[in-house]
């Protein structure tokens, strides 16, 4: 159980194939919020979707 006050959020950014649009997002549960960019739902509006945005930048 955490404590109040105990939290870890990670910073993260995605892009394109071609590099040409940066998506940065902040999620305290990273591997469940990479695996839904990569797999979004059908017909989703979503930036990263509507962009192709699935590639990490370190």
């Amino acid at each position: 159980m955490k404590t109040k006050g105990a939290h870890n959020y990670y910073t993260y950014m995605l892009t394109n194939k071609n590099k040409t649009v940066l998506y940065t997002g902040v999620t305290n549960g990273l591997k469940e919020r990479l695996y839904y960019h990569a797999n979004p739902e059908p017909f989703s509006k979503a930036f990263t979707t509507k962009y192709r945005c699935f590639y990490g930048v370190l």
